[in-house]
């Protein structure tokens, strides 16, 4: 299981691509924690723990390299969901493309029912996340044909996804 700054290096080592699927509506890291409740509150907030991720996308981006995800959401919004779609706004603006699928209709592409990195089409990491919602570890899965199986659950899920912006306005009249 990659933790830490194991985990973290995946990040940084990827030559081309790397892609995340979010199949869940909830997830509970405690350095945002702050940041969803001054959300729901209405309160502002400048978002610290995020900054780092951006500076990192704004620098992958510059050097070629390209961050992509979609989310796989319930309709009505979670708190969380609707968190996650006003924070993907500045993550979009670094350079990371986000996009979103309705669960209902994501039920009919037959996408796994957990969440995984692929990186340059070729490394997956399979992310274990607890009943908690809490993120537990990435496992490295070697196997070709679930690497292959990743492939085309990122690009039939990509291909019915809708961009961020188009999202946000549909859903939450934002931009």
């Amino acid at each position: 299981m990659l933790v830490g700054d194991q985990f973290g290096q995946l990040f940084t080592s990827f030559e081309h691509t790397a892609f995340r699927l979010e199949v869940r509506d909830r997830y509970d890291e405690a350095y945002e924690n702050e940041s969803l409740r001054r959300f729901v509150a209405g309160e502002p907030d400048d978002l610290p723990w995020m900054q780092d991720w951006l500076t990192m996308i704004r620098g992958a981006t510059t050097e070629g390299r390209r961050f992509s995800r979609v989310r796989v959401v319930s309709m009505p919004l979670t708190d969380y969901s609707r968190f996650g779609l006003w924070c993907a706004q500045f993550t979009n603006g670094a350079g990371e493309d986000i996009r979103y699928l309705e669960r209902d209709p994501a039920g009919a592409l037959k996408l796994p029912n957990h969440d995984y990195w692929l990186f340059d089409s070729r490394r997956l990491v399979r992310m274990h996340i607890d009943d908690a919602d809490r993120f537990l570890g990435g496992e490295v899965i070697e196997d070709p044909a679930e690497i292959v199986n990743h492939n085309y659950w990122r690009d039939a899920a990509w291909h019915h996804a809708v961009r961020r912006d188009d999202f946000a306005k549909e859903h939450l009249g934002l931009v």
